[in-house]
């Protein structure tokens, strides 16, 4: 059996079977992407629940194994080097993992520079633009009078959508065959229903888009994966 002591978050989030990857999310759009993937990848997993609250994100057993306190992060007791890997961001994670499987990452060097290329328009664009419209339409950014903070993020998620639906035309996924890009854009693409933003970035007007979102959601591991770790218990 893997000891992984030596990771102090594994004190408070104990594992039960510490000869797997542990995973340390929430099903955000973010958290679950892990789940996601490692579900597609058949990898075995052991979940832990860690919450949005200081309380967890930023204790001092979780900045231990990711000093930025955002979720996702995992342990792979088996890592590449012979020795135990913590791991944090999505993005870094998702890549890992598809080199780790020899899944989802293309079958060359040119598909696996596209993919990681699609993952990085996410991860720059994708997560943080609509992240931040959901913070001023939805939440605490909502009360702001002055309505250009909101308006800016509205807009750039337009751009960002159109950019999607051209590329799209024709294609059932974004870089070719199903990959980790996909993995990456998808769940952005669900959170606008949780922001209720859909009317406002004209969602249901474009054509690739949904489509393309209703092919991921209808996957049998994206379907598992979207709400792993279950917040309910």
């Amino acid at each position: 059996m893997t000891d992984l002591s030596n990771f102090p978050i594994t004190a408070r989030w104990a594992p039960q079977n510490p000869d797997v990857i542990q995973l340390y999310s929430y099903p955000t759009p973010n958290g679950v992407k892990v789940s996601i993937a490692l579900e597609e990848m058949g990898l075995a997993y052991e979940p832990h629940l860690v919450t949005l609250s200081d309380a967890d994100v930023k204790s001092d057993a979780f900045l231990s194994l990711n000093p930025n306190n955002k979720i996702p992060a995992i342990i792979d007791p088996n890592g590449p080097d012979g020795a135990p890997l913590g791991l944090f961001e999505s993005g870094a994670i998702l890549i890992y993992l598809a080199e780790k499987s020899g899944k989802l990452l293309g079958k060359t060097a040119s598909e696996k520079a596209k993919i990681i290329q699609w993952v990085m328009f996410q991860m720059g664009g994708l997560g943080p633009m609509f992240g931040q419209m959901g913070y001023f339409v939805k939440f605490a950014g909502s009360e702001i009078e002055d309505p250009r903070p909101r308006q800016r993020y509205i807009d750039e998620a337009k751009r960002l959508l159109a950019v999607l639906e051209k590329e799209l035309d024709g294609k059932d996924w974004i870089a070719g065959d199903f990959s980790i890009a996909d993995i990456a854009i998808a769940p952005w693409l669900s959170a606008l229903e949780f922001y209720g933003t859909k009317g406002v970035v004209g969602f249901n007007d474009l054509t690739n888009v949904p489509a393309y979102l209703d092919r991921f959601m209808a996957r049998p591991a994206v379907e598992k994966g979207k709400t792993i770790p279950d917040p309910k218990g």
